[in-house]
């Protein structure tokens, strides 16, 4: 059993690494990613499910990817911008709010949870706790923001947390450097990272190894799955069904 005492508090993580996880749920060109379809499948199929959510002008917090709504509905505007009654007028996509996933899942599989910074910290975070402070199932929050995490440190410590971490992401250098080199985590005490497939050579991240769970991100096929099984403990994957 997985047992993390950071910050004092003691977590059974193994649901990190039990099975795979649903990259943005279980999507394809008939199912979108990170809507209720989606996460439906991933639930039939017993994945883990990933998934991303943002805080509306009117504080209602959707599951969606993209700070701008263009690449999947064609409309160019800012996410942050919209109120629910904006984006329920949107037809080519329904983009559900995180109580509607919370509600659909119901524990049936663990979820996680990646927080977007396109509001100031604390205030997607205290709307989503209504929510997940009630909620039974497994599941954890993750974000490439450190000031995220440490709210949830600070805030919500029985939460099981982790540091998004990417060669490429953020552009601020020095964000990126601090982000890279897993200086934050002195402070922020995560429970696990994720990172993208490219840094799992990178030596900061093979000792971590021994200290974190490390998830990978994003497998897409089976030989990638292949390739990186050994140099991660779980991994977050495109999951392309076509039934």
């Amino acid at each position: 059993m997985s047992i993390s005492y950071i910050g004092g508090v003691m977590k059974n993580i193994n649901f990190l690494t039990d099975r795979l996880i649903a990259h943005r749920g279980m999507h394809n060109d008939k199912y979108l990613e990170n809507t209720l379809p989606a996460f439906k499948r991933a639930i039939i199929y017993n994945y883990a499910i990933e998934l991303d959510i943002h805080l509306l002008k009117d504080n209602n917090v959707v599951v969606y990817h993209d700070n701008n709504l263009k690449r999947l509905t064609g409309i160019d505007k800012l996410i942050s911008e919209c109120t629910y009654s904006d984006i329920k007028k949107i037809d080519c996509i329904n983009i559900p709010l995180l109580c509607e996933v919370l509600e659909l899942v119901r524990g049936k599989v663990p979820i996680l949870i990646e927080y977007k910074y396109d509001t100031k910290v604390g205030k997607l975070e205290r709307e989503t706790v209504k929510l997940l402070d009630n909620y039974k199932g497994d599941f954890a929050i993750f974000s490439f923001n450190p000031l995220t995490i440490l709210w949830f440190k600070l805030n919500r410590p029985n939460y099981i947390r982790g540091q998004l971490v990417s060669d490429i992401f953020p552009k601020n250098f020095l964000l990126k450097y601090i982000l890279s080199n897993m200086f934050a985590n002195i402070i922020t005490k995560p429970d696990f990272i994720a990172v993208n497939l490219e840094m799992l050579d990178n030596e900061n991240i093979v000792k971590l190894r021994d200290k974190y769970i490390v998830l990978g991100y994003t497998i897409n096929n089976k030989n990638e799955l292949a390739i990186f099984k050994n140099k991660a403990d779980n991994f977050i994957c495109n999951i392309r069904k076509k039934s």
